[in-house]
């Protein structure tokens, strides 16, 4: 006959038993062909997806992947709202203009905790620059119209008190069209990201005036913690979809897992050879100066938010800050989850 304690000690270890293959069980995928839009896949601002990619965490999970590259957020963002993409790997702030429109769309996984993005002036078009003024009727640079590229250049300018309209922005990709767009003197600034950015900087093609490719330089161009690239969809879509949500924040993960203790020779064989612009040694210069922005565990720094609806109110009026719920803009539980299984 069973007393009392061992019955509940044989209880425990049932229930024990039950709960184990509960927890790592591969849920059933609602949808594993999934289409993820990207606004310039070359640029580290993305590395986390290209990782995931390459390293096999995708298929890992029972998802079969395609990935199209646009030459900047904002359309990969329209490839998204327009249905032609399931998934948006964009910048965190699209969420919160797209909310301004009445439309709810949610990240769900982190890849970059800093926007990457610095801001540089043409040394051989603007060689006496000497401050935000000195930028009005001129032609800017940035990876497309309406991208993160476009809204830290927007941010430097209103705080210099001039308008987005007192100057050109001409989309230029975040690749090789956009080091051949400053050095040909097509353009006179330039707002994008790395490895681009450290490729003009190291040949004195520019005058760098802002950077956020750093935690530091991020607080003090925003202020605080600027949550950057991450995995977005409608609002709709992540609740019809929980599973395969999932299974999308655990590949991202485990990516940024691996590149916690990636080394430079890691990084080189793994990421395509387009995406070294042809200059391994200035790629990885690049690599070590981005490094601390990438996200660590996917989530969304509590405080992030409020810093990035701080700064879009900031210079767009279209944006009120007291109409945007914060909270239906994002959601930490996915990456939990995932964080908890790879001990990211």
């Amino acid at each position: 006959m069973l007393n009392r304690r061992t019955f509940t000690s044989l209880a425990a270890i049932g229930a024990a038993t039950i709960a184990v293959p509960h927890v790592w069980a591969q849920a059933k995928l609602e949808k594993t062909k999934i289409s993820i839009a990207v606004g310039g896949k070359a640029a580290f601002y993305y590395l986390p997806l290209t990782i995931s990619e390459q390293l096999g965490y995708f298929k890992a999970e029972g998802l079969d992947i395609e990935i199209s590259d646009f030459a900047g957020g904002a359309r990969a963002l329209q490839a998204v709202v327009g249905g032609s993409a399931d998934v948006c790997s964009g910048a965190y702030e699209h969420t919160i203009n797209l909310q301004a429109k009445n439309q709810f769309f949610q990240a769900f996984v982190l890849e970059g905790r800093a926007p990457q993005i610095a801001v540089g002036v043409s040394t051989k078009t603007m060689p006496g620059y000497a401050g935000i003024a000195d930028l009005k009727g001129r032609k800017i640079g940035v990876s497309a119209p309406g991208s993160s590229t476009n809204m830290v250049a927007n941010l430097l300018l209103s705080r210099g008190g001039l308008k987005a309209s007192d100057v050109s922005f001409i989309g230029v990709g975040v690749a090789a069209g956009a080091l051949t767009a400053m050095r040909s003197g097509q353009i006179d600034a330039i707002s994008n990201t790395d490895p681009v950015m450290t490729m003009l900087e190291q040949k004195g093609d520019v005058k760098i005036i802002s950077d956020t490719r750093t935690l530091k330089g991020t607080q003090d161009v925003f202020g605080g913690a600027m949550p950057a690239a991450c995995l977005y969809a409608s609002v709709e879509f992540v609740q019809k979809n929980p599973n395969t949500c999932q299974a999308l924040a655990n590949a991202i993960v485990r990516g940024l897992k691996w590149l916690q203790t990636a080394g430079p020779g890691d990084i080189i064989k793994t990421v395509p050879e387009t995406f070294l612009l042809g200059d391994r040694a200035l790629y990885l210069a690049s690599f070590d100066k981005v490094r601390e922005s990438i996200a660590t565990d996917g989530l969304i720094p509590a405080d992030g938010p409020k810093t990035a609806l701080a700064a879009i109110a900031s210079f767009d009026t279209s944006v009120k800050a007291d109409r945007i719920d914060l909270s239906k803009t994002y959601t930490n539980a996915f990456a939990q989850r995932a964080k908890d299984r790879f001990k990211a």
